[in-house]
């Protein structure tokens, strides 16, 4: 299983996880402080409308403990989530990063992604501003929509490192 992280889990970790979702995994989208059980915001679905992704039933859902023990790897939208995990979940460190570092760090391969993420050292890597996928969050339509856009080619350039 693999987690996309956000705060809120209303539209970065909805859009990752929606444009993951050819992955041979099982993706489940997560936030760090949620209301549980709410709809993806009108924004973030008219975002994933213009880049032609779909996220049909999404509810919103606070991360748990059992989320993060059943997890091979926690893909966060920003740094901040990396610090939550490492505050909250300590032991969950060595499979948390961010999208923007997976897509430059996580090798492609035969061997399983639990083994090629655990060859990343996580829990050890110094979080960078760069690593930020800016949160729409307050935002008009188009802030939205350069989320989206963003993460497609985030999200396109990850998803075959899944496996």
């Amino acid at each position: 299983m693999v987690v996309t992280l956000c705060t809120g889990n209303a539209a970065r970790s909805v859009m990752a996880g929606a444009m993951l979702a050819s992955a041979p995994v099982v993706i489940v989208t997560a936030g760090t402080h949620v209301v549980e059980g709410q709809p993806m915001s009108r924004r973030t679905r008219e975002a994933l409308a213009e880049v032609e992704v779909v996220a049909d039933g999404h509810r919103s859902h606070q991360l748990t403990g059992a989320d993060v023990a059943s997890t091979d790897l926690i893909i966060a939208l920003a740094g901040e989530h990396v610090a939550y995990i490492r505050r909250t979940h300590p032991a969950a460190a060595r499979v948390t990063a961010t999208l923007k570092r997976l897509v430059r760090d996580l090798p492609a391969g035969p061997e399983p992604l639990s083994v090629r993420v655990e060859r990343l050292g996580l829990a050890e890597v110094e979080i960078e501003p760069w690593e930020d996928v800016d949160d729409p969050a307050g935002g008009d339509q188009q802030v939205y929509v350069d989320c989206a856009r963003e993460l497609v080619d985030l999200s396109a350039a990850l998803v075959d490192r899944l496996g």
